[in-house]
């Protein structure tokens, strides 16, 4: 049997991910840009994002452009993600700019905003 270490480094305990186990919430923040708003784009967030049992917000931006804020597990709020770039069929999105954090935890639903609120 090798000796202790020979092995190749052991993992730290705190990284060990293990099957089954507890799921991590993260924080996306996603800025949709196209022709988004007048279309329903933000009930069409608020559907997707309940359904995929999500936590967060969205507001129109004064530049056309439609943010959303999202907390849950990744695999949510990538299909979130997916969604949003697809839009409603009135929609014309050109993109999406993702961003990713870790999350705050603030949010007990997922709600529209008023495009002048100061974030969270």
């Amino acid at each position: 049997m090798p000796a202790h270490g020979q092995d190749g480094p052991s993992p730290e305990p705190d990284r060990l991910v293990l099957p089954g186990g507890p799921a991590v919430d993260e924080r996306l923040e996603a800025v949709v840009i196209g022709v988004v708003q007048g279309v329903g784009f933000r009930w069409f967030a608020v559907e997707a994002a309940g359904r995929l049992g999500l936590r967060g917000w969205v507001a129109n931006r004064a530049d056309g452009a439609v943010v959303c804020v999202a907390e849950g597990p990744r695999p949510a709020l990538e299909a979130l993600l997916r969604e949003l770039a697809g839009g409603p069929i009135s929609a014309d999105v050109e993109r999406v700019i993702p961003a990713w954090m870790p999350a705050t935890g603030r949010f007990g639903r997922f709600e529209i905003r008023s495009g002048s609120h100061p974030g969270d």
